[in-house]
């Protein structure tokens, strides 16, 4: 196999091909131009994006051409794939928005040099489109018995598809027909959830072109205990930090299931494979100080090296007992607020930890809320200024999760 596909292949990331083989001697032969597409349905990628973009920076290492497509134009469809009801219709302006700060996004991690990879935006290509003129070229090679086979459109039937997302698989199989025509794109990578729509496109090129494309999947990731890859209690784990800070970023990591440790570092790391392979087979003790490197790593992918370091040093002070706070998330309370005396269900709420009054009082019930390590006994605590320490309330909830009010 090809010393690419088998990276790919020993870091866990290959699902399915169309034909593993044949895309290895493309490969022998010389530099695959491929492509990975993102919608800009959010204003901000999260982790579950990126499997296809840790692949591209393996594959763009090996030699080879690593195209992202931010779908300004899909996006005003938007992709049913994986969803169980159609997607919010976003205005134009902003798709606009959120496609340059993905693609800002995407530039700090993999460094576009516009050679070895670099950014399109298939806005560019379908927003003139003329419909007539589409389904007599490119709509009059799909069927609809075909389509209706793939998993992505099977499942929603069940709970209704409407006629602008069934056009969604002619427009993502157009994409890679331009792509072949523009920059001689062979390969087109991503999540399994995409394979219908990947190998559609992959007939077209076959059809119109008559020369053979792949296709590769990577596997949709969850963590050893079902859950979905990146799903915090907050939500997705998003890559701006104004969603979710560097060190909620790097505590996720940290926290992660014992099982989990090898395969994300194989996965999120670039780190070598019996380095990966030697940290995740750690027990007791050691396997925290390989989910420490875990997090580090990737935070600092993600967030830059100084982030990662100010996270550590912040995780290491919670944990330790020391005072470098800095990086925990935090937010500033007058202090005369506390002075008049806040519930604990108020303080919480107005937190990262709680998502609502709700939550908080869910927490406090449960005994996980504490603030500068007093349990808060009951949903009728009021919090007033003798609960200050060092001038500031650690909030904590469960035993890993904190939040600084610092009292001015």
């Amino acid at each position: 196999m090809n010393p690419a596909l088998q990276t790919l292949r020993d870091r866990g990331f290959i699902q399915q091909c169309t034909n593993l083989e044949g895309l290895s001697a493309a490969m022998d032969e010389g530099p695959v131009a491929f492509y990975i597409g993102c919608d800009p349905t959010g204003a901000s990628l999260h982790i579950g994006h990126m499997v296809p973009f840790f692949a591209l920076r393996h594959l763009r290492g090996a030699g080879h051409k690593g195209i992202a497509l931010v779908g300004g134009g899909t996006a005003r469809i938007g992709d049913p794939s994986g969803k169980t009801q159609m997607r919010r219709v976003l205005s134009y302006a902003e798709i606009d928005a959120n496609a340059r700060a993905i693609g800002g996004q995407l530039d700090r991690f993999i460094g576009f040099d516009g050679e070895t990879a670099f950014t399109v935006n298939n806005r560019d290509w379908l927003a003139g489109l003329n419909y007539i003129d589409f389904l007599r070229d490119i709509g009059s090679h799909f069927s609809v018995n075909r389509m209706l086979t793939f998993e992505s459109y099977r499942k929603r039937m069940e709970t209704g598809l409407s006629f602008v997302e069934f056009n969604y698989q002619l427009l993502q199989s157009y994409d890679f027909l331009e792509l072949y025509r523009r920059h001689g794109c062979r390969l087109q990578i991503g999540g399994d959830d995409q394979w219908g729509n990947i190998v559609a496109g992959m007939e077209l090129i076959r059809r119109l072109e008559g020369v053979e494309v792949f296709g590769l999947t990577f596997p949709l990731v969850t963590t050893a205990d079902g859950k979905k890859m990146g799903k915090t209690e907050k939500g997705a784990l998003f890559l701006d930090p104004g969603m979710v800070s560097p060190y909620e970023f790097f505590q996720y990591w940290r926290n992660i299931p014992d099982a989990d440790v090898e395969r994300f570092l194989l996965m999120f790391t670039f780190l070598p494979v019996d380095e990966c392979r030697c940290l995740g087979q750690a027990r007791e003790a050691d396997i925290n100080v390989a989910k420490e490197r875990l997090a580090f790593e990737i935070t600092a992918l993600i967030h830059g090296k100084e982030e990662a370091e100010k996270a550590l040093s912040a995780a290491r002070a919670m944990f330790g007992g020391g005072r470098d706070r800095e990086a925990v998330p935090s937010k500033r309370l007058g202090a005369g607020d506390l002075g008049r005396g806040l519930s604990a269900i108020e303080l919480f709420a107005m937190t990262d930890l709680c998502g609502s009054r709700a939550d908080a009082r869910r927490l406090i019930t449960q005994g996980g809320a504490f603030i500068n390590e007093r349990r808060i006994e009951g949903l009728e605590t009021v919090v007033d200024s003798s609960w200050l320490s060092g001038g500031e309330l650690l909030l904590k909830a469960g035993k890993k999760r904190f939040f600084r009010l610092i009292v001015e």
